[in-house]
């Protein structure tokens, strides 16, 4: 069969005029909110299971297009031609470079699978986010360096961040850092286990002209650290915890598996919650059955509220404020 195929050039069209019509439509509301970072179709047409992404302005403008995982299998040289094709009509559409265009798989973790590096070579851009500036990596690695989906979640912390002591539990790139300090946060303390992840936080804290010393990072397991600060009679007002749903490091003393571990780590988070603290947590795994009554705090589900309108599909996360329910505004 040649390619594309009748049916292929159908799809294609069908994404050039949707990705068309959803820029169109937030255009002038990321303008104002001072957003570069969007994403901009989230396989909107069931037949084209693509998620899109678009970081940057103008000539500069980059795509992240990940294919979801099929629930069928496909021929690997049909499915690369395909998404080539996607992927040259999604530059067209949007009106950027094909070279600044990166497809990547987003498939299921399975046993001690993790993501990791890609390929050499590197695209980093700078984007911002209500006013503050942020490091993106396009061809690295599965995931950019900034998960849009909490955009929302970020705009929060630093609102409610003032004058209040900050714990990000599971750090990665430092977002939420970088936001908490920002808003005026006395204290911020990233912990994660990778040394690239603080490497780019740090990045990031330059890039808004935060001086170091408004910021301290832990390279350790998050379960140990809170030990030790239970140990230590640490306590924090702001608890931000955003953990990977599976995670095998060979740097932590054990795999972690948030579907089972998630009482032990927020209990662990409770006890060195300061007295009106909130815990800020959130998931993307839907096979968590999160019982939030078991940790004998007040809590409030902002899941809805803490999606933002790019995203079309409102699974991508759940979110949820334990404690002081009202210490961090979404509005």
């Amino acid at each position: 069969m040649s390619f594309p195929s009748e049916k292929d050039r159908r799809q294609a069209e069908y994404l050039l005029n949707r990705l068309i019509k959803n820029e169109k439509a937030l255009r002038k509301w990321a303008r104002k909110e001072g957003i570069e970072a969007l994403r901009l179709y989230d396989a909107d047409i069931p037949e084209i299971p693509l998620a899109i992404e678009r970081f940057g302005l103008g000539s500069s403008a980059a795509l992240a297009i990940w294919l979801y995982e099929r629930p069928y299998e496909k021929d690997y040289a049909e499915e690369s031609a395909w998404l080539e094709l996607m992927a040259r009509t999604a530059a067209e559409a949007l009106d950027v470079p094909v070279d600044h265009v990166f497809p990547k798989l987003r498939k299921k973790m399975k046993g001690s699978e993790q993501y990791e590096k890609k390929a050499a070579g590197l695209s980093e851009l700078i984007v911002k986010e209500s006013g503050l500036s942020f490091k993106v990596n396009l061809s690295d690695y599965l995931d950019t360096g900034l998960f849009l989906d909490h955009r929302p979640a970020r705009a929060a912390v630093g609102r409610s961040s003032r004058g209040k002591r900050l714990l990000n539990l599971f750090s990665y790139t430092g977002s939420f850092s970088v936001h908490a300090a920002s808003g005026g946060a006395t204290e911020v303390l990233s912990v994660d286990l990778s040394n690239t992840y603080h490497e780019w936080a740090r990045a990031n804290f330059a890039l808004n002209g935060i001086p170091s010393s408004a910021h301290e990072e832990v390279k350790v397991d998050c379960l140990e650290f809170i030990e030790s600060a239970v140990n230590a009679r640490k306590r924090w007002d702001i608890i931000v915890v955003d953990p990977p749903t599976f995670s095998n490091s060979s740097m932590a003393k054990e795999d972690f598996d948030l579907v089972a571990d998630w009482p032990r780590l927020l209990r662990a988070c409770v006890r060195i919650l300061a007295e009106d603290g909130t815990i800020l947590f959130s998931t993307n795994s839907r096979k968590l059955r999160f019982d939030p009554a078991v940790l004998g705090l007040a809590w409030k589900d902002v899941s809805e509220t803490s999606l933002p309108r790019d995203f079309r599909d409102r699974r991508i996360h759940r979110c949820w404020l334990l404690g002081n329910c009202t210490g961090l505004s979404f509005s």
